[in-house]
């Protein structure tokens, strides 16, 4: 755990993160041959990060089927610990599926970030074990640290919205200060009059405010620049 904590700290790439989970996982706990990540936002199921590409493709099987162990994690908030048998008698289709790819056993824990973001961390064996308690408990620890990097990446993604909206908005501002200076200087104006000048030309022409300040600036740019 000290080790996935230096990794969570320290890289900023949210798949290599979960990878890093998934592979640790299946080195620690021993019946999970592979592991995957799923990601439910806004109710639409996707895989973030996997061992092996046949867990992946497994979790392709239960999206398209609409059931399976880390939905039915992902849904009810608990955690789904099967055989090969209860598996085939719950979802046939998909263990079926499964089956060809040599998966007998399942263990699903979910996650929950907040109201838009769930999911599960997904444990899949070859051998009918069905996983027991104890590796139960140690998915859970690890589902933790899903959920606590889940929830960091999506501050991070709101906080990093939240400048690039500012930045706009000074860039924006930027432009308009610009024109008005361009015009009060050309036609002796003050700034609420040039500032007015922009605001009917915007209204009239249909275009927004800031690309009418942009596009005078630029036609003052060429009207000034030696030939």
């Amino acid at each position: 755990m000290g080790e996935l904590t230096e990794v969570v700290g320290t890289e900023d790439d949210l798949g290599v993160v979960l990878g890093a989970v998934c592979d640790q996982v299946t080195r620690v706990i021993p019946g999970a041959d592979l592991a995957s990540v799923t990601v439910i936002r806004d109710g639409v199921p996707s895989t973030e990060a996997f061992t092996d590409p046949r867990a992946e493709r497994i979790d392709r099987g239960q999206y398209a089927s609409g059931a399976g162990p880390c939905l039915r994690a992902a849904e009810t908030g608990a955690v789904v610990r099967v055989s090969v048998g209860t598996a085939a008698e719950l979802w046939p289709g998909f263990t079926e599926s499964a089956l060809e790819l040599g998966v007998a056993s399942y263990l699903a824990a979910p996650l929950r970030v907040d109201e838009t973001l769930s999911g599960a961390m997904n444990l899949f064996g070859f051998g009918p074990h069905g996983f027991n308690e104890v590796e139960e408990k140690l998915l859970d620890l690890y589902t933790m640290v899903v959920a606590a990097t889940l929830k960091s990446a999506r501050r991070y993604l709101r906080a990093r919205a939240s400048v690039d909206q500012l930045r706009q908005a000074l860039d924006r501002r930027a432009v308009i200060e610009q024109a008005k200076g361009i015009m009060m200087a050309a036609r002796g104006l003050t700034p609420d009059e040039a500032f007015g000048e922009l605001v009917k030309r915007s209204q009239r022409e249909n275009v927004k405010l800031n690309d009418v300040a942009a596009e005078f600036v630029a036609e003052a740019t060429r009207a000034v620049r030696p030939k």
